[in-house]
């Protein structure tokens, strides 16, 4: 039952029991901003390993990041700052549309032999990057706008024509193309795709099939079931469910998941290390928490390691070889002994490693650990990324910038890519334990959205960051506050909208009255520096 306060000179709640943001997620979250904001064609600090936007740390898996945090930032922590993080998820789609970041498919679109060791000439090559295959690039755009869609019930990526791929290369072609979807169709291409490959999931790069990136769309089915009263998701589980076991794409032998089923071939390539079951589990956590959880501590054995009260991540040879002596040795899990004989085996082997690039394990366990609230190994993950990985604060943002170094000389972890120091630390910080099962769970509807009291007109282009911003149903309060991240003065105003009729409001500034009113939308007017400013609006 609500609570009716007395109107008091000075505020008598406890703001204490309302959480409020670490520096630190204030600081990923301007971060996020700083670089979706950016002018168009510049792209600071996401600069990948690999020049032709290919691989695991290309733009789209960052924009698609850290859409996903501000999601579970907005979800989990400030509902009511509805005009925070719809700009800042409105610029990353934006930006996910950008020619940078799906061009790569016309070449890629060709295959080689690298994805299919059959192919005797190249396909015929198309820009059209959605129409068939690279799920490793529309899943996320689907998950995306599905995620923005009812995060702040709007239809604006559900329009006929909303999502438009502009095809335009100057000095190349017949004139300018442009291929138009709607969140929609683009649903409907995908799932064409996955019947085409018997249910097993759609294809990244041509004839293969991994098990992480179809779970991006499997989750933004389940968001657009629930804005149209459908149950597609309800049909296509059985199916992936059943096509992925008899493929052996997920319950494997040594319990990591494949990398990738081979559609031509019709075999699997196995896992070279943890990544891709780390990344996956992360979101298959929403529709198979139970399995998830079953095989954390077989599929995490010797690439996280807990010795000595000391957790680390490993280097995937580290890794490897520590899970070999463990199971066929019978070697200690908790010993450093253990340890010491698997750093000395990639020592002595390293050479063997050709492959010129480094995949973003750190980013995907730590989002791994936070959704299912590892706590203990998470927090210890992010206290070495402050201590060792060359934290860096810039306009208010906090980053890990890239080093592309592996390990230092005693094989300990010192590699930073952008995917991980733009975006997937900052996701660890803002998940809660089965934060995207949570989501999955009980998304919100547009009643939802319809009625809650939400905070409008305030922005993180204002130079301001929030660290509260919710609504207590049983206080019948707004909690809001505010502090400027470059310690100067920014004059502000917002208005907190749709608070239930019919009622008298007091609102305080500082824990001081300022105001009564009988309004349903209040405008707020101040100034926010260096010192935090609290704004309550409670009824009375």
């Amino acid at each position: 039952m609500a609570t009716t306060t007395t109107v008091t000179q000075q505020l008598s709640l406890d703001l204490s029991k309302y959480p409020k943001f670490s520096r630190q997620q204030a600081g990923h979250l301007r971060h996020f901003h700083n670089l979706a904001s950016a002018t168009d064609g510049n792209w600071p600090h996401m600069g990948a390993q690999e020049p032709g936007q290919e691989f695991l740390d290309a733009y789209r898996y960052q924009l698609a990041t850290m859409a996903y945090a501000a999601g579970l930032a907005h979800y989990h922590h400030m509902p009511a700052m509805r005009s925070l993080f719809q700009p800042l998820m409105r610029n990353l789609i934006l930006k996910m549309l950008r020619r940078e970041v799906w061009g790569y498919w016309y070449l890629t679109s060709q295959s080689g032999i690298r994805v299919d060791p059959d192919l005797k000439e190249l396909r015929k090559p198309w820009a059209d990057p959605v129409v068939t295959e690279n799920i490793m690039y529309s899943g996320h755009l689907l998950l995306m706008t599905s995620l923005y869609a009812w995060l702040f019930d709007s239809d604006e990526f559900e329009k006929p024509g909303s999502i438009v791929f502009n095809w335009d290369p100057i000095f190349w072609g017949f004139g300018p193309e442009a291929f138009k979807y709607d969140n929609r169709s683009l649903q409907r291409a995908i799932l064409n795709e996955m019947e085409r490959s018997g249910w097993a999931g759609v294809c990244c790069e041509p004839n293969l099939v991994f098990v992480v990136c179809n779970q991006f769309p499997l989750i933004a089915m389940r968001y657009n079931d629930v804005r149209d009263g459908t149950d597609t998701i309800g049909e296509i589980l059985p199916k992936y469910r059943a096509a992925t076991a008899e493929r052996k794409m997920i319950q494997t032998d040594d319990s990591l998941y494949v990398n990738a089923w081979r559609m031509r071939q019709k075999n699997v390539m196995p896992a070279h290390g943890l990544d891709f079951t780390a990344w996956a589990n992360a979101f298959m956590n929403t529709w198979n928490s139970d399995f998830v959880r079953s095989v954390y501590d077989k599929q995490s054995l010797g690439y996280i390691t807990n010795i000595d009260g000391k957790t680390e991540v490993q280097h995937t040879m580290v890794g490897t070889k520590f899970r070999e002596l463990v199971n066929k040795e019978g070697a200690a899990p908790d010993s450093p002994e253990t340890l010491k004989h698997a750093k000395e085996f990639f020592f002595s082997n390293k050479g063997m490693i050709k492959f010129p690039y480094t995949q973003p394990t750190f980013g995907y366990v730590v989002k791994w650990l936070s959704e299912l609230g590892k706590t203990a190994e998470l927090n210890a993950l992010l206290d070495y990324a402050d201590a060792r990985l060359k934290p860096t604060w810039e306009n208010g943002g906090l980053f890990y910038p890239r080093n592309d170094q592996q390990v230092d000389e005693d094989a300990n972890w010192t590699h930073m890519d952008p995917f991980t120091g733009n975006a997937a630390i900052g996701y660890g910080r803002f998940n809660v334990e089965d934060g995207q099962k949570k989501m999955w769970d009980h998304p919100w509807t547009r009643e939802d959205v319809a009625k809650r009291p939400y905070v409008d007109g305030l922005d993180l282009s204002q130079d301001v960051d929030c660290l509260r911003g919710s609504w207590d149903e049983d206080m019948q309060g707004m909690i809001v506050t505010l502090k400027s991240w470059d310690a100067a003065v920014h004059k502000i105003s917002f208005t907190v909208k749709n608070l239930p009729n019919g009622h008298k409001w007091a609102v305080y500034r500082n824990g001081a009255l300022s105001t009564t009113t009988s309004a349903s939308n209040i405008d707020i007017r101040d100034a926010v520096g260096e010192e935090e400013l609290d704004i309550v609006i409670l009824k009375v």
